[in-house]
C-alpha cells in the first residue's frame, strides 16, 4: 500500500502512519511516529497510540467559512488587561481612560506604613501593632480628572532592604512613599538609605528616577527630628530627589489624601513626558489651617 504522508487536520496536529489492510477487520495503524497525550481530545483534535484502530479516529470538520479573523474587541482588551504588567498601563475603553500603577511604601520597622495604608484605602485606624512579612497589597481606586486611576500600594516589610527580594518587589513601580517616625530620629536617618536601595533598583524607561515622597508620619505624637525646620526638609528632599514631603498621621488622618495625590500628579506628569504639570510651582513650606501644625511641600514636577 502507498504510504500516507503529513496530513493535517484543521485546528489540529500533524500525523505520520503508515495503515496495513486484512479481509478480517477495517485498517489498522501499525505504526505511529509519536504519542499524544489525552489533552488532546476532544471536539476538532485526535487521540492517537500505536495499533488504534484506523475507523476510530475522530476527523474534524473543516474550518467555516464564517470564522472570524480576529476576536471581538471587548475581548481582546480583557485579555489585554489581564496580561499586562501593572507598570502604567492606560487603556482606553469606550473614550473612557484608565491607568494603574504600581506604588511602593517603604520605610524602617514599625513607621506606620501598614496604618498609612489603611487609613488612605478603608478610611480606618488600628492601635494594635502587627508587623508585616514580606510584602502585602491593596487597592486604590480614584476619580480623576474624569478618568480612573488605579493604585496598586504595596506595603514592603521594613526589615526588607537587609534582604535580597527588594528588586523583585520594586519591578515596574510608577512612584513611592519613604516613611519615618517623627519620633524615632533613627527612621529618619535610615530614609536616605531606603532612597539609595530604591534608586540602585528601579528607575522609569526613560532612565529617570521613578517619583518619590517623604512622609513625616506620626506628627500627632510630637517631633524629635527635623520637620520643625521647615526649610532644612526642602532642602533634605531636594537633595536626595524627592517629589515632595508631608507631615502626615494615621490616627488623625493628616495629610494622608494630600501626599497621595502628589504622588499621583508626579506620576502622571513622568508617564505623559510633560515639563509643566498640574503640580503647584513652589518649594514654600504650606501650613494647613484646619490641620495645625502640619507641613508639607509638593514640588513642581522637572
Amino acid at each position: 500500500m502507498e504510504d500516507l504522508h503529513k496530513h493535517w487536520f484543521p485546528h489540529c496536529l500533524f500525523i505520520h502512519y503508515t495503515p496495513s489492510f486484512s479481509a478480517s477487520g477495517p485498517a489498522v495503524v501499525t505504526r505511529c511516529t509519536r504519542r499524544f497525550s489525552t489533552s488532546l481530545c476532544g471536539p476538532g483534535r485526535c487521540y492517537l497510540t500505536s495499533f488504534f484502530p484506523f475507523s476510530a479516529l475522530h476527523f474534524p470538520q473543516p474550518r467555516p467559512a464564517t470564522l472570524p479573523r480576529s476576536f471581538p474587541k471587548s475581548w481582546t482588551q480583557r485579555w489585554i488587561h489581564a496580561q499586562l504588567s501593572p507598570s502604567s498601563v492606560a487603556m482606553q475603553n469606550n473614550h473612557h481612560k484608565e491607568h494603574l500603577y504600581k506604588i511602593l511604601v517603604i520605610g524602617d520597622l514599625g513607621v506606620g506604613k501598614t496604618s498609612i495604608i489603611k487609613r488612605y484605602v478603608h478610611h480606618n485606624f488600628s492601635p494594635n501593632y502587627r508587623a508585616t512579612i514580606g510584602v502585602d497589597f491593596a487597592l486604590k481606586v480614584l476619580n480623576w480628572d474624569q478618568e480612573t486611576v488605579r493604585l496598586q500600594l504595596w506595603d514592603i516589610a521594613g526589615q526588607e532592604r537587609f534582604g535580597n527580594m527588594t528588586r523583585v518587589y520594586y519591578r515596574e513601580a510608577m512612584g513611592a512613599f519613604i516613611v519615618f517616625d517623627v519620633t524615632r530620629p533613627a527612621s529618619f536617618e535610615a530614609v536616605t538609605k531606603w532612597k539609595e536601595d530604591l534608586d540602585s533598583k528601579l528607575t522609569l524607561a526613560n532612565g529617570k528616577h521613578v517619583a518619590t515622597v517623604l512622609l513625616a508620619n506620626k506628627c500627632d505624637q510630637g517631633r524629635d527630628v527635623l520637620t520643625n525646620n521647615g526649610i532644612k526638609m526642602e532642602q533634605f528632599c531636594q537633595e536626595n530627589g524627592f517629589v515632595g514631603w508631608f507631615e502626615t498621621s494615621a490616627k488623625e488622618n493628616i495629610n494622608i489624601d494630600e501626599a497621595a495625590n502628589c504622588l499621583v500628579k508626579h506620576i502622571i506628569a513622568s508617564e505623559n513626558d510633560m515639563l509643566q504639570s498640574e503640580v503647584p510651582d513652589t518649594i514654600t513650606p504650606q501650613l494647613d489651617k484646619d490641620k495645625a501644625g502640619s507641613c508639607s511641600s509638593c514640588f513642581r514636577s522637572q
